[in-house]
């Protein structure tokens, strides 16, 4: 049997629980899995239909994590064929003993954002004390591993295995016409999946959006996502009068999305650094790519993993909107995009949930 302790799940949307949803399905072709996770809207729907069996944990965030650890040991206790363990967050190992666990593989997922503290902190003290406990460490990327070298983490406890990718689905005829309605004649389609957040940047996207319609007249531009930066965006678009040019959807049905990315041009992402957060990887940037959608991400951060630059797409510097713009311009002259399209395509197979468990595999 496999365990899953995990704070990100589906149905909650979000990279990490695509992830960790991702990774609880690949392993059930290899053994049973039981994942304990937190509740979620809706998530009785979708563990009845689950193959893999979910634990579910509510109430005060602090109580929580002491009520999951204390299920994760009773279940290690009762079970003595425990293959292995994965944790998505040195948190959720935190409260584990050590004791417990160290005859079993274990792997603690690491992302950028969340060990990016201070060497000597009270929380980098926390990070390290937590990963101390298990075997191996994940990192979604290149660039999250050198920050975990840099924050104090063993270089030979640290291993890249990228977040895998579901393997694009058929577009039912449905969702198809609702896209075609959505997009009409425009061209480009531009599309970005992501929270509503400074760190992915739709603020300089808009406005760049502003500066492409002389170029473009039927341009059109797609955003997939919530959060606290939704009131600002709306607010800008109306600014500089781009309505009829800017869709913001907040909540779209999965077959949908799929469908919006498949029927885009561009899957544009120009993240950048905001305080402590960065962008670890972009599983986004492969999920449209599985739809022979090239894309144009931020240089900083973990993107280049994931995007291979002036091949599936481009980088850029996202903090300076005249290089997003040139970099857009540049992403459709004497129609590359297509190009970017088709190597994305090919290269998206390297991050097939197939391959990518088989590395997980191997270490334990």
């Amino acid at each position: 049997m496999f365990l899953i302790s995990t704070r990100n799940f589906p149905p909650e949307v979000g990279g990490m629980q695509n992830l960790m949803g991702g990774l609880a399905t690949a392993l059930i072709n290899h053994g049973p899995v039981k994942v304990f996770a937190d509740k979620s809207e809706s998530f009785e729907k979708y563990d009845s239909l689950s193959k893999v069996e979910v634990e579910r944990f509510g109430g005060i965030k602090l109580l929580r994590k002491y009520r999951k650890a204390n299920r994760v040991i009773e279940c290690i206790k009762d079970n003595k064929n425990i293959r292995s363990i994965f944790f998505d967050h040195w948190k959720s190992v935190e409260k584990i003993n050590l004791e417990i666990i160290k005859n079993i593989p274990t792997f603690c997922l690491i992302h950028s954002k969340e060990i990016n503290h201070s060497a000597g902190s009270t929380l980098n003290k926390r990070v390290l004390n937590s990963i101390a406990k298990v075997n191996h460490v994940v990192a979604n990327s290149n660039f999250t591993k050198n920050l975990g070298i840099q924050i104090g983490i063993p270089e030979n406890k640290i291993h890249v295995i990228h977040p895998g990718c579901d393997d694009p689905i058929k577009i039912e005829k449905n969702f198809q016409m609702q896209t075609e309605e959505i997009y009409k004649d425009s061209f480009p389609k531009i599309i970005t999946v992501a929270r509503l957040d400074r760190r992915k940047n739709h603020q300089n996207i808009l406005m760049c959006i502003r500066n492409l319609k002389e170029k473009f007249p039927k341009i059109k531009y797609i955003s997939i996502g919530d959060g606290e930066e939704k009131n600002n965006l709306l607010k800008l678009r109306k600014e500089l009068k781009i309505e009829k040019e800017v869709i913001f959807l907040n909540k779209a049905d999965q077959k949908l999305k799929n469908a919006l990315i498949k029927n885009s041009n561009l899957f544009l992402m120009p993240s950048i650094s905001f305080k402590k957060s960065v962008e670890g990887f972009g599983i986004s940037f492969v999920e449209a790519a599985s739809y022979g959608v090239g894309s144009i991400g931020g240089e900083h951060g973990g993107a280049r993993d994931a995007i291979q630059n002036e091949k599936t797409g481009l980088l850029c510097n996202g903090e300076d909107i005249n290089e997003i713009y040139k970099n857009i311009i540049k992403f459709f002259e004497n129609d590359k995009y297509k190009e970017y399209g088709a190597n994305a395509l090919k290269f998206s197979e390297n991050f097939s949930w197939n391959k990518v468990i088989r590395k997980y595999l191997n270490l334990i």
